[in-house]
């Protein structure tokens, strides 16, 4: 396979996954030599096993960050700061993308940027749904309610008053307190029971003020 076939194949794909080259008659070590050989060549970059990106200059479709971080790790979804800035529901820039898996707790630093996956057990491994977030481009992400009770249930002390202060939740409307309450009930956990409440509370506070100027 040249190089120019790889484009003609898989050029207008935002990540290549080097099973779409293994169709009709080809020989899979053939064609894992030739992907390290362009790699080494700097005409694609190896994200992690299988799965590449074009160079720049042959680069059709970008990326999206959220779309990237589903395929580098099986299975997870966008959540906690990430999924909260992209409500926005916190201020934050959010400098790598974060997501919850059933996988191992680890950092992948790729061509695309820093990822984050962090784990937990199945039982909570729910409350995400599919997003359109570029053109021909989709996502598992996390529901506003799912990420800020995935964030807080990560974080020692996650469900704290002050800590929970210091999120600085803004766009309240985008979140659905009664859904929060209901999602943090299902999950069992005493610490995202509790801080559905202190949420509440803290909501009907924020709304008061914005409603006494």
């Amino acid at each position: 396979m040249k190089f120019q076939d790889l484009l003609t194949i898989a050029g207008n794909e935002p990540i290549i996954e080097s099973s779409l080259l293994l169709a009709g008659d080809v020989q899979p070590g053939d064609v894992q030599r030739q992907l390290s050989r362009w790699r080494d060549a700097k005409l694609l970059y190896q994200l992690r096993r299988g799965l590449y990106l074009l160079a720049e200059p042959y680069r059709k479709t970008t990326p999206h960050p959220f779309a990237a971080a589903n395929l580098l790790q099986r299975p997870s979804y966008v959540s906690c700061e990430s999924a909260l800035a992209w409500y926005g529901l916190i201020p934050e820039y959010v400098p790598s993308v974060v997501s919850v898996t059933t996988a191992r707790t680890e950092e992948r630093r790729t061509a695309l940027g820093n990822f984050i996956y962090r784990h937990v057990k199945i039982d909570l491994f729910w409350g995400y749904y599919s997003v359109e977030v570029a053109m021909g481009q989709s996502a598992f992400i996390a529901k506003p309610e799912k990420a800020l009770l995935d964030l807080i249930y990560l974080q020692p002390g996650g469900d704290d008053e002050n800590y929970l202060a210091e999120l600085r939740l803004q766009n309240w409307e985008a979140l659905d307190l009664a859904i929060l309450a209901q999602m943090a009930e299902k999950s069992g956990s005493a610490k995202l029971q509790r801080a559905a409440q202190r949420l509440e509370i803290l909501a009907n506070d924020e709304i008061n003020v914005y409603e006494a100027l």
